[in-house]
């Protein structure tokens, strides 16, 4: 007995000794990387725990969560408002692991370099993160693109300029991608949530005001409890994959982690940013369901609304179209600038190279998007691809 209560103390002692080496390693590396932004004009470490939960909220709280009624209107109420809160469920208990993990390894500044470290310090597994991690980013700037165009053909009546709309969203959101760091976007963040909030709040009002929804053909709204007769297994998945990818944002968090002055906080923001975004889709979801129906269910919902409540619910979401796309270009113009300026002095300071690199690498992305955005024209068409192809969780 006494020699077991010795063994155990000594794994105690072990364990202790473990997590003090951690911390150790921990602060270590971070003070380490706070050092060498000192004397420089660009710093990257420094978020507050408030700022990062701004560009959680700004990521999540997106136009995306008006492709939830659509969702509703194919799976039916009460599976989509399950799908929801299991998938919410899903993404928070990964987002903390994940967390965890860049806790014990602050030298992982994004979801690359910890695809680096669970490959073994793989170089070929590092690259194809990389090359999912861009990818899954201008899909999601060309689907900015697109709502963009779709947003300024609502507010000008006028659809025969749509490439022309989709190249002025991609040359505005060029613009607002020009700051290098996250603290700079932050600030930016926290209109958009709130516009964006004011914009799906509005829809759900509207759609209960509404006499009649947009296409009304005589027959009242049909809203079921479960998947209506006929379903097919490609619409429910479409269905299911639109609010996966609404909530899944994990790919984002190591590079919003990497530049928080006390990454320790981050719980704090995920929390804040989980219970809100929970609350506002299931709410979207039903409510917009019920009052639209699904034969009269267009997504983004916003077409489902008469054509005046369709402009001013619309144009409260302009922020957000022109945000969001710019947040997920500044992510990847970050990781590739990094990559080019590893070692260099350009990477914190303001030299004429460092930023017209920076500003070329944001035009190539744009361009790309641009393109993405005019080869799949669909909304629901675009979320749902890009969630089959990069929303794993």
């Amino acid at each position: 007995m006494v020699e077991s209560e010795t063994t155990s103390k000594q794994d105690f002692s072990a364990d202790d000794d473990r997590e003090t080496d951690l911390e150790s390693a921990y602060l270590r590396i971070l003070s380490q990387q706070i050092v060498s932004e000192q004397g420089h004009s660009i710093k990257y470490r420094t978020c507050s725990w408030q700022k990062t939960a701004a560009l959680l909220f700004s990521e999540y709280i997106c136009l995306a969560i008006l492709s939830v009624p659509w969702s509703f209107s194919i799976l039916g109420m009460v599976p989509g408002i399950l799908v929801t809160l299991s998938v919410a469920v899903t993404v928070q208990y990964t987002s903390l692991v994940l967390w965890k993990f860049c806790m014990k390894h602050p030298e992982a500044l994004n979801i690359c370099d910890i695809g680096r470290i669970l490959g073994g310090d793989s170089q070929m597994i590092y690259n194809f993160t990389a090359v999912m991690f861009i990818m899954n980013n201008v899909f999601i700037m060309g689907l900015h693109c697109l709502v963009g165009a779709k947003l300024l053909n609502t507010l000008s009546d006028d659809a025969l300029c749509t490439i022309s709309f989709s190249a002025i969203s991609a040359g505005v959101c060029f613009f607002c991608s020009l700051p290098r760091t996250l603290k700079q976007m932050s600030w930016l963040g926290i209109f958009s949530a709130a516009t964006m909030g004011i914009s799906v709040v509005l829809s759900m009002i509207f759609a209960a005001v509404q006499d009649v929804p947009r296409g009304f053909s005589g027959e009242p709204p049909l809203v079921t409890t479960l998947p209506a007769k006929g379903t097919t297994y490609v619409l429910g998945m479409s269905a299911f994959l639109n609010i996966t990818y609404t909530l899944i944002g994990q790919i984002t968090l190591p590079s919003f982690i990497a530049e928080m002055k006390e990454p320790k906080d981050f719980p704090k923001a995920l929390w804040a940013c989980t219970i809100c975004e929970v609350i506002l889709f299931t709410l979207c979801g039903g409510i917009m369901y019920h009052y639209i129906g699904s034969q009269y269910m267009i997504a983004p919902a916003y077409g489902s609304l008469q054509p005046l409540f369709k402009k001013i619910a619309f144009s409260f979401a302009i922020p957000t179209i022109t945000y969001l796309g710019a947040l997920y270009a500044s992510l990847s113009a970050r990781f590739i600038f990094f990559r080019i300026f590893e070692h260099s002095h350009h990477r914190y300071s303001n030299t004429i190279t460092g930023w017209s690199v920076w500003a070329s690498i944001i035009a190539c992305l744009w361009i790309v998007a641009f393109i993405i955005a005019e080869l799949i024209p669909f909304f629901s068409d675009l979320l749902s691809l890009m969630s089959s192809l990069f929303g794993k969780y």
